[in-house]
């Protein structure tokens, strides 16, 4: 930003713009700096880990995901599949209240002592299931959300 500045300063020193034109300058790359500042980010979102979904029958939804898209069995119980997704993952979890359960997003540098705090800091309420890295949070619309390390695998 000191550079611009001093760009539009020269150019007004040597007679090529005027003073309107200093102040029209000036008065954007102030109005221009809030909004620049607003861009930075608590995390740095890298990708999209999984998304993980409630389904009333297991079988019948892996054949169903299976079927239409491929999708290849990388681990499965009686209450969950897990099927692959180029890089990613689909999760099923059983539960007679079928929908989203939950979608996770690989940060860049995931310390999840350090992402409990900042994302308490930003007035959230994570939770973090006892013995894991995983951490999950409320979106302003109640979404489910968990952030991870890059290539995080259940």
């Amino acid at each position: 930003m000191h550079a611009l500045i001093a760009r539009i300063l020269e150019r007004y020193e040597s007679g090529r713009s005027s003073r309107r034109d200093l102040i029209q300058a000036l008065a954007s790359v102030a109005a221009a700096a809030p909004a620049a500042s607003a861009a930075v980010s608590t995390f740095k979102g890298v990708g999209l880990n999984h998304i993980a979904v409630r389904v009333s029958d297991i079988p019948r939804s892996r054949a169903f995901y299976q079927g239409l898209l491929g999708l290849p069995l990388m681990s499965e119980s009686s209450n969950s599949c897990f099927l692959g997704l180029g890089g990613q993952f689909l999760t099923l979890f059983k539960n007679q209240n079928p929908g989203l359960d939950h979608y996770c997003m690989e940060i860049e540098t995931f310390t999840p002592d350090e992402v409990m705090d900042q994302l308490k800091r930003k007035g959230l309420q994570p939770r973090r299931p006892s013995g894991t890295d995983r951490i999950y949070f409320r979106d302003p619309d109640g979404l489910e959300v968990q952030l991870a390390a890059a290539g995080h695998r259940a």
